[in-house]
């Protein structure tokens, strides 16, 4: 086998583990190097995981390696936001049209777990335990260390893909080689994860009379399973997902530092506090989370933050994709897709012409960073709409008009919502028609209260005479 086919890939979690499957698939030798112990075999270290929104552009990466089938009975149908006020009250903001418009929940270790099991089907060798500590670029030879037992060994490269995370040590390396232009923008909020049981595990002092009824039924789950839901709160929130088995994975987004009567994390260091806290502010959530105490002072904290990076790749010796190139904040469930599509672009380039790694690396950035760019600008204004204004009347009103629109214009109008999800287009195009839809939107509802104010037929002018054609997704 010629050079130019043997894959050296640092990094075995959802994307390095695709992207090896989809290699192998197409008969390049591929070697895997993953810092952390096998989670088939020691379990997935959990606390830090943000359940994943498996949406069309992930599920295109699945069903391009023939996993599709596999991945559906650990999936969890989500239709829309079930919005929780403050008083308890709920709304279903539906994501899409109908039933074929959603996005759907799936558990990090779970589907990770099925990943590696499909790489080393296709003939992907993984070796587990090994940190990346150094790269000699000379005599292209990796440096690694087993942290199990401090041993240290060498691997000799072929061609050198990175998708080993935020924290990419691969990236680390390269950066010593050439200025990659990384700029980290944190966004002064932190995550901590915790957990809704299944139904049947919860205690009985926990059980409303209808929740009691419900178990007696068989049911699993203590909430609505096929929503993603989600307590706003201004400037932070909590959202829980659906997992197969019953339970809900639970995430507490908020501030680092407590501020103008904003709570934030260094002001919950004690039980009592955090208590007080989640008693104000989520108490509809409270008896649902029998551990909550436990498994807030126990799990970390997560940091938040945006990578950029001005090159992803040294000419044509190593090149990052997935976070470790274009790592976001994950308010708009796309981080995974986003690493998912670039497998598949890479894999396909690579198949195409494995004999020129430096155009390869060069037509795979040019591709994939206006994209990456797009979706993390889109993530961080999904945090503002998720945790501030899906209860706002202005905010609603433009969804309602933004359906109505959609109805009626198919062929030109889609919420950009559904540009990112139910769709491949682009991110790039998504977010610039997106841009173009809410200022015909803002327009449109200004100084209006409910739909029927609305002149619907001048809408529709509106809409044929500012929006063209959307192209074929």
């Amino acid at each position: 086998m010629s050079a130019q086919r043997e894959i050296t890939l640092v990094g075995a979690g959802l994307v390095g583990a695709l992207l090896a499957t989809l290699l192998a698939q197409r008969g390049f030798r591929v070697n895997v190097f993953e810092r952390r112990p096998d989670p088939r075999l020691h379990g997935f270290i959990g606390g830090r995981s943000i359940n994943l929104a498996l949406a069309e552009r992930g599920w295109h990466g699945l069903r391009v390696a023939g996993l599709s089938d596999v991945i559906a009975p650990i999936a969890v149908m989500m239709r829309g936001r079930l919005v929780h006020d403050a008083a308890g009250n709920t709304n279903l903001q539906r994501y899409g049209r109908d039933d074929s418009e959603v996005i759907w929940s799936v558990s990090r270790g779970q589907l990770n777990c099925v990943l590696l099991d499909a790489a080393e089907q296709a003939g992907a060798r993984i070796h587990f335990d090994q940190r990346l500590d150094t790269v000699d670029w000379d005599a292209r030879r990796l440096h690694l260390r087993s942290e199990a037992d401090n041993v240290s060994r060498t691997h000799d490269a072929g061609l050198l893909l990175g998708a080993d995370g935020a924290g990419s040590a691969l990236r680390q390396a390269m950066a010593r080689l050439a200025d990659l232009g990384e700029r980290l923008e944190p966004l002064g909020h932190g995550y901590k994860e915790l957990e809704i049981p299944p139904l049947p595990q919860l205690p009985e002092a926990a059980l409303t009379p209808a929740l009691r009824e419900a178990r007696a039924r068989g049911e699993l789950f203590a909430m609505e399973p096929h929503a993603l839901h989600i307590w706003p709160r201004g400037s932070y929130m909590c959202i829980a997902l659906p997992n197969a088995e019953g339970s809900f994975t639970v995430t507490l987004f908020l501030p680092g530092e407590a501020k103008n009567g904003v709570p934030g994390f260094d002001a919950l260091t004690s039980r009592e506090a955090v208590e007080t806290f989640f008693r104000r502010d989520f108490a509809d959530a409270v008896p649902l989370m029998p551990e909550y105490l436990d498994d807030f002072m126990r799990n970390p904290t997560g940091l938040l933050a945006t990578l950029y990076l001005e090159r992803w790749h040294v000419d044509g010796q190593a090149l990052l994709l997935g976070d470790a190139a274009h790592a976001i904040v994950p308010f708009h469930g796309q981080g995974m897709n986003c690493g998912f599509e670039d497998a598949v672009e890479l894999a396909g380039l690579l198949a195409a012409d494995s004999r020129d790694p430096a155009g390869v690396f060069a037509e795979f950035q040019r591709r994939r960073k206006p994209n990456s760019d797009a979706i993390a600008a889109m993530a961080l204004d999904n945090y503002i709409e998720m945790r501030d204004r899906v209860d706002d009347p202005d905010y609603l009103l433009m969804r309602e008009l933004e359906r109505t629109l959609a109805a009626r214009h198919p062929d030109r109008y889609q919420p950009r919502y559904a540009l990112v999800t139910f769709t491949r287009l682009p991110y790039a195009f998504a977010r610039e028609r997106g841009a173009q839809q809410t200022a015909l939107l803002r327009e449109l509802v200004r100084g209006k209260a409910s739909l029927a104010q609305i002149d619907l037929a001048a809408a529709d002018a509106a809409v044929l005479a500012c929006l063209p054609p959307l192209p074929a997704a």
